[in-house]
């Protein structure tokens, strides 16, 4: 049959039994590290993860509501408007005085040359003026179709305007004349147009 032995260890000369077991009950207790039980360690970690699971973080930017509220309403786009394309077609005869007097409105100085008319598609026209003095003068060109119209306007031995106009916008030249001299202007357009414009000295 299996045996115990037990051995005694002999106390120091001297030294009283109960107090060299004391002291080896101390050094033991020492030696040994506490260990804090698993339970309560992972009690701890579940009331850490409930209370931050209730947290709410908010963020101010310094801005109020009111504030956000105008910058939403203007980020938002504006209405397109777009320009009616039966505005450029051309008007009839009958109807072209109303058109020139819509389209080159009264000015300070007197006309000393003016001009109108119908254009059926690929037609061109030249209109000549009467000898015109030395000095300064703004010539409006205006037109309306769907395509630009092309305005050449020469003098005896130069060219001084030549230009495609977008229809509905109307385009103001300023020409010197050195020397007393008619002028021509020739209008051409590849779709049916209306043209006109207008000689004033300033």
């Amino acid at each position: 049959m299996p045996s115990v032995r037990r051995f005694s260890v002999p106390s120091p000369v001297g030294v009283p039994r109960e107090a060299t077991l004391r002291a080896t009950a101390r050094a033991t207790a020492r030696a040994t590290p506490a260990r804090k039980p698993a339970g309560a360690a992972v009690g701890v970690v579940l009331a850490a993860g409930l209370v931050l699971g209730g947290c709410e973080y908010t963020y101010d930017d310094g801005r109020s509501s009111a504030a956000s509220a105008a910058a939403e309403a203007t980020a938002a786009p504006g209405p397109l408007f777009t320009r009616d394309p039966l505005t450029r077609d051309p008007v009839g005869q009958d109807e072209l005085d109303g058109w020139v007097a819509r389209t080159l409105p009264e000015a300070p100085q007197p006309a000393v040359h003016i001009g109108a008319g119908v254009l059926a598609a690929g037609e061109v026209r030249s209109d000549a003026s009467p000898a015109l003095e030395t000095g300064t003068y703004a010539l409006t060109l205006a037109c309306r179709s769907q395509r630009r119209v092309n305005f050449t306007v020469r003098s005896d031995t130069l060219t001084l305007v030549d230009l495609g106009l977008r229809c509905g916008i109307n385009r103001e030249n300023v020409i010197y004349l050195s020397a007393p001299t008619p002028l021509t202007i020739m209008v051409e357009a590849r779709t049916g147009a209306n043209y006109a414009f207008r000689l004033r000295k300033l």
